[in-house]
């Protein structure tokens, strides 16, 4: 692979996993990152080399871990941190952002959390087939989303199955279940002039317990999902038809034209027009 390769991954989302942007670094000896914050889940696994990580505490504590070879940090959601190379040694890492629906059960599964954020190999064997999978992703910018994505879950799943810390996988979770249950209304109503409401009561849940679930496990509320799920459709809709602007938002669910522009552009940047235009 190249000294430093980046990637943002299209615009598109899948709820049970799904990627931000990825790459991979040969850094120069005491190249730092940090502190900073995140607002998804990061992943570093380092191919060579040595460095340091730190995270900080709520109450203020640092705690500094060592690293090499074969080896990784994970950096969770609000969690403050920074990482340096060594001097002598200086590391080079591949690093994937991702988020979704499974992510935190799966992450459990493999040992990993804010607060036991190190990757340790208990597997040899799996150490290689790891890499390739962290390569395909990484190197094949062009290739599709579900590429990238049916490439991920073999990450995840040769992580889990290789770690030091490695934990049975779990039965789903009941949160989990009422998320899907949502989820599914959204699909199947999407179109018409459904609220969070309809939603929770769809769910036979309160509507405050149906935000909070939303925000623990998909870090968004209803109604943004609501929202960015529209806007997904409308971009197949876009992409593969010859259907007018107007249509397309009535079929997404905004019979107002306006409305349904102004939302496009409120998540995509541009105006639905522009976006065909450069994505036809």
């Amino acid at each position: 692979m190249k000294n430093v390769i980046f990637n943002i991954f299209p615009n598109e989302h899948y709820l049970d996993a799904t990627l931000y942007q990825h790459g991979c670094e040969q850094c120069l000896p005491a190249h730092c990152y940090g502190p900073a914050v995140r607002s998804h889940y990061l992943f570093h696994f380092i191919f060579s080399g040595k460095g340091i990580f730190s995270t900080l505490d709520k109450d203020g504590t640092t705690h500094t871990y060592h690293l090499k070879e074969n080896e990784g940090f994970l950096i969770c959601p609000g969690q403050n941190t920074s990482y340096i190379a060594d001097m002598q040694d200086p590391w080079k890492y591949a690093w994937i952002e991702f988020d979704g629906l499974k992510i935190k059960e799966w992450l459990n599964n493999a040992g990993l959390t804010c607060d036991c954020p190190i990757y340790r190999n208990n597997k040899k064997d799996l150490l290689k087939p790891m890499k390739e999978e962290l390569e395909a992703i990484i190197c094949h910018k062009n290739r599709s989303s579900i590429y990238q994505i049916g490439h991920l879950y073999l990450f995840m799943d040769l992580l889990i199955n290789s770690s030091f810390h490695h934990k049975k996988m779990t039965t789903g979770k009941l949160k989990d279940f009422y998320i899907r249950e949502a989820i599914t209304f959204i699909e199947q109503n999407y179109q018409d002039s459904i609220t969070v409401e309809d939603i929770a009561n769809f769910c036979n849940l309160n509507r405050s317990y149906l935000g909070k679930m939303f925000k623990e496990e998909l870090k968004q509320t209803p109604q943004q999902f609501l929202i960015f799920y529209r806007m997904n459709q409308a971009t197949e809709l876009l992409r593969s038809t010859e259907m007018s602007i107007s249509e397309i938002g009535k079929a997404v669910g905004y019979p107002n034209q306006l409305h349904f522009s102004r939302a496009f552009k409120n998540v995509y940047g541009v105006a639905p027009s522009e976006w065909r235009k450069a994505n036809k």
